[in-house]
């Protein structure tokens, strides 16, 4: 029999509730678990089981947060990982510039986060994390709450449009929406493949940011992936390069010979082209001494910290590209050492690579660990391994192996141990394929 209640009950009811609400106190979840109050608001628990251990929560399910998810139950089965990303499957950026000229198919870059946190024995929730007080240690997500021992934030780039003279959220909207950059979302990813098959002549501008951006090589994987795209459909286009920066950043060598032996009646490299502007309408890019005209557009903005390490008021104010303030070596807040940071969004001027993000979080899951036990570990550098696409029909590609140490003097790391290949082949084609399918079998299956 169901149990009515009448309206004077209810506001009696309602009352009680908002009292709580203002007087900062919440209600029973159950006995001895209190609902936390956040921004004067009631969070009511997000819809996951009662925690088992110390519970870590892992915010972003990119390379960095798959990674870290799996090692921190691997190095500690007693640790309870939560992983939780607003995104439904996961979709590489690595590796989608070969994707775009036909060299895999989408399955290759599709993975299921369920069956990740399945195979390997941690939660996974497809929500949004909105806010966090860190003195109860609870993050507010659009699903609920979630008490946490430990949280790691891996939550990627965004990108920084006002570098490029955009002040007018009307004209960074139109660039997202008709040029996007192709470095954050599945939906970028294949709009620029539709971009590059479909083009009917003219024109294609592609930028290359400033600072330490995502994936240092891929802007000049993808000027070469497209002309080979341009070459095979017999597309009268002509692709011009603008790099803010001096000169190629890495791989110089090799992708300035693979742009003058293979598309030098295609790419037009020009560097140092710092855009001060970009009018939309007219389809100019303004820069302080040129401005350039074009057909379409694939423009990459320099990128940030992902937004919510501001919103959440963990940046650094000394950094230009709002990175998180953490220990360098073990990657928690300078002032919390239950809180971490790791991937793009770490103060650290390591290669924001999908392979980098993976070898760090195997090192700062080992942390964590440590740290939960009452232990310390020795600092352990990251690898960067990224493989670059030059020629299609067979894929031949470029590589570099590299680490990084920390240099007493500058008080900052620079790379130690790299290996660099700049003669590419059929053979690094296939082995850049093979490494990904490792990657993917790391991340996703045990």
């Amino acid at each position: 029999m169901t149990k009515k209640i009448n309206r004077r009950k209810f506001l009696q009811s309602s009352a009680a509730l908002a009292t709580a609400a203002v007087s900062g106190q919440g209600y029973a979840q159950t006995a001895g678990d209190k609902t936390p109050v956040i921004g004067g608001k009631i969070s009511s628990p997000a819809p996951i089981p009662v925690k088992k251990g110390p519970r870590v929560v892992v915010v972003g399910g990119g390379w960095s947060g798959l990674t870290m998810a799996k090692y921190l139950k691997k190095t500690n089965p007693k640790f309870d990982v939560v992983l939780i990303d607003k995104n439904q499957q996961f979709v590489s950026c690595p590796i989608s510039n070969v994707w775009m000229a036909d060299q895999v198919n989408l399955d290759f870059l599709t993975h299921s986060y369920v069956e990740a946190a399945q195979n390997n024995d941690y939660l996974f929730l497809n929500t949004t994390a909105i806010e966090l007080d860190r003195t109860t240690k609870t993050l507010v997500t659009t699903l609920g709450s979630i008490k946490y021992d430990y949280l790691v934030l891996a939550p990627g780039i965004d990108y920084e449009y006002s570098r490029l003279g955009i002040e007018n959220p009307e004209d960074e909207y139109a660039l997202r929406m008709n040029y996007p950059a192709g470095f954050s979302s599945a939906s970028e990813i294949m709009m620029i493949k539709h971009k590059l098959q479909n083009f009917k002549g003219g024109t294609l501008v592609l930028t290359v940011p400033s600072g330490n951006y995502r994936c240092i090589a891929a802007p000049y994987e993808r000027a070469c992936m497209a002309a080979a795209i341009f070459k095979k459909h017999n597309i009268r286009g002509k692709i011009l390069l603008l790099d803010m920066n001096p000169d190629i950043r890495i791989k110089a060598e090799g992708f300035k010979k693979a742009f003058s032996q293979y598309y030098a009646d295609i790419i037009q490299y020009e560097p140092s082209t710092e855009i001060s502007g970009i009018n939309i309408v007219d389809r100019e890019i303004e820069t302080d001494f040129d401005t350039y005209q074009f057909d379409d557009a694939v423009i990459y903005p320099p990128v940030r910290a992902a937004s919510i390490i501001e919103k959440f008021g963990l940046s650094d104010e000394k950094s230009i590209q709002k990175e998180a303030s953490i220990d360098p070596f073990k990657y928690h807040l300078v002032d919390d050492e239950f809180v971490y940071v790791t991937g793009d969004s770490r103060s650290q001027p390591f290669s924001k690579s999908g392979n980098t993000a993976h070898s760090e979080a195997r090192y700062v899951a080992e942390v964590i660990s440590a740290h939960a036990d009452g232990k310390e570990i020795e600092w352990r550098s990251p690898q960067t391994m990224c493989f670059s696409g030059v020629k299609i029909d067979p894929l031949e590609s470029m590589s570099i192996i590299a680490y990084y140490k920390f240099d007493e003097m500058e008080k900052n790391f620079a790379f130690d141990r790299a290996h660099l290949m700049e003669k590419w082949n059929e053979r690094a084609g296939q082995a850049g394929l093979a490494w990904a399918e490792g990657m993917y079998r790391d991340m996703f299956y045990s």
